[in-house]
């Protein structure tokens, strides 16, 4: 079971999926959804956020399908090249990412960013 479907059910709230076929590395072709997102928030997880390009197509997805909003939980923000940028021409209301990958100078230039910290998870598992 994805992690995704885990904080679905867990949640007791129906899941959705995107499909995503890439033509090549950093480069999504098309996207498909399956399951229904009309009227609702839709969340959006991920492990990794590299140029955001994937993000802010699946935003742009699950928008035409009738979401109306989307917020993308991501595990690693690396935030790279054209990432700020993506983001902020993107339909993504916040993405809210852990504190893995520093990225405080970012936030300053998208105020959509939330960092969670999860040092004390970290410094706990020992």
């Amino acid at each position: 079971m994805s992690g995704a479907t885990s904080i679905a059910d867990g949640l007791d709230l129906p899941f959705a999926l995107i499909h995503k076929e890439r033509a090549r590395p950093n480069e999504v072709s098309k996207m498909v959804l399956v399951g229904d997102v009309r009227d609702r928030t839709a969340i959006i997880v991920d492990d990794m956020a590299d140029t955001c390009g994937t993000l802010a197509k699946a935003a742009d997805v699950v928008i035409q399908h009738g979401a109306k909003d989307v917020i993308a939980i991501v595990t690693h923000g690396i935030l790279s090249g054209n990432a700020i940028n993506a983001l902020n021409g993107s339909k993504l209301k916040k993405i809210v990412v852990t504190n893995t990958v520093p990225h405080e100078e970012k936030k300053e230039l998208c105020d959509r960013i939330e960092t969670i910290d999860i040092s004390p998870t970290v410094s706990s598992a020992g």
